[in-house]
């Protein structure tokens, strides 16, 4: 909500090449308590005068020698970076009131003034103004603000992601149909699987085999939407030898409780694995 303080201290121009016209408007604002009153009688200054003060109002005769308010309105145009001319027309041509408005005028007030009317127009179009910059600042600081809870999310990622490669070798993501939608690391080569129907077995694009009762254990945790850590499967390679991965993973839900996708990490643990079997062996 804008203040009536705000509006009593809004910025205005009066532009009439009439002085008698510019006094007139001048006292009656006065008396109405606003405070920051400017005015000029030549209609060449005003672009000047609006892009140093920056008015929220400018009282705009049409009228006047040399340059009229058409053609200030047209300058002024080109010069408002934001869209928004906040100009009041003063006419005594009634036939000039859709022109003035067709050429930018917010609101239009007819000579010889009606001081009532003056002053709810005036008061009126500065609430308007107001509320208008208001807006365009608050979505100035929420696009600031995106921008950086965007910058803190990416770095955030980032971090992560230097962690996941310190404490990991990999890191998945899957969508709801078990489809990997993100992958850092190695683990298409590891992971990558598919169905021998001749044997019916469950082989890697390599050709290696996975120990089939692990993997039934990995694949129903993930049917059931159920998190789990360090689960380690393993796999015979090509070449005969063993192979051991570790893998941790959590289901994602959105806001209403639907599952939407997998995430989680893997290791290769195969040294660690062997180690372990080593004083067994001997």
């Amino acid at each position: 909500m804008i203040s009536e303080q705000e509006i009593l201290n809004a910025r205005i121009l009066i532009v009439d090449d009439q002085q008698a016209n510019v006094q007139l408007l001048g006292e009656m604002l006065r008396e109405a308590d606003y405070r920051c009153i400017a005015s000029t009688n030549n209609p060449y200054e005003v672009c000047t005068l609006h892009q140093k003060d920056h008015y929220d109002l400018i009282l705009l005769d049409l009228q006047m020698s040399g340059m009229d308010g058409f053609q200030v309105m047209e300058d002024l145009k080109k010069i408002e970076t934001d869209g928004y001319v906040p100009i009041l027309v003063i006419t005594a041509q009634p036939n000039h009131k859709l022109r003035a408005l067709a050429s930018g005028a917010k609101d239009f007030v007819s000579k010889p003034f009606d001081l009532v009317e003056i002053q709810t127009r005036i008061h009126n179009m500065l609430e308007v103004r107001l509320l208008y910059k208001q807006l365009e600042h608050n979505n100035q600081a929420l696009e600031q603000t995106v921008r950086e809870r965007t910058t803190e999310l990416r770095q955030s990622e980032a971090r992560f992601r230097r962690l996941t490669e310190l404490s990991s070798d990999w890191y998945w993501e899957q969508d709801e149909n078990g489809n990997f939608t993100n992958i850092f690391g190695p683990v298409l080569e590891m992971l990558g699987i598919r169905i021998d129907d001749v044997q019916g077995n469950i082989r890697d694009d390599h050709g290696a085999l996975w120990n089939e009762d692990e993997r039934k254990i990995l694949e129903a945790k993930l049917a059931a939407r159920r998190p789990f850590l360090d689960l380690v499967y393993s796999r015979i390679k090509l070449d005969g030898s063993q192979q051991y991965l570790m893998v941790s993973g959590e289901p994602v839900f959105d806001s209403s409780g639907v599952f939407t996708s997998y995430r989680g990490v893997g290791k290769d643990v195969t040294d660690t694995m062997h180690a372990k079997e080593l004083p067994a062996n001997e």
